[in-house]
């Protein structure tokens, strides 16, 4: 295994700390601007019809990957300028 993959390892961890952190802020305001409410329903929500439980999962997980894939892709280019290698 490359030196440079050994070392993004630990900034790896913390960028998908992040991501998840700035994924779930999004996935919120992102919530409130489709149904007007504050929490958005959980799969176990009795009281939330089909429609909204799997709207709310599907716009969660395509904000999750955008974010993921965004904050990733942008630790990757910081760790080949500082390093001079790509980190994969």
């Amino acid at each position: 295994m490359k030196g440079s993959k050994i070392a993004y390892k630990p900034v790896g961890i913390a960028l998908g700390m992040v991501s998840g952190m700035l994924a779930g802020a999004a996935f919120k305001q992102t919530w409130k601007l489709i149904e007007g409410e504050g929490d958005a329903p959980d799969a176990l929500d009795e009281d939330r019809p089909w429609r909204q439980i799997l709207l709310a999962a599907a716009v969660q997980g395509a904000i999750f990957a955008v974010v993921k894939a965004a904050v990733e892709r942008s630790g990757a280019q910081a760790t080949r300028r500082v390093t001079g290698t790509w980190p994969a």
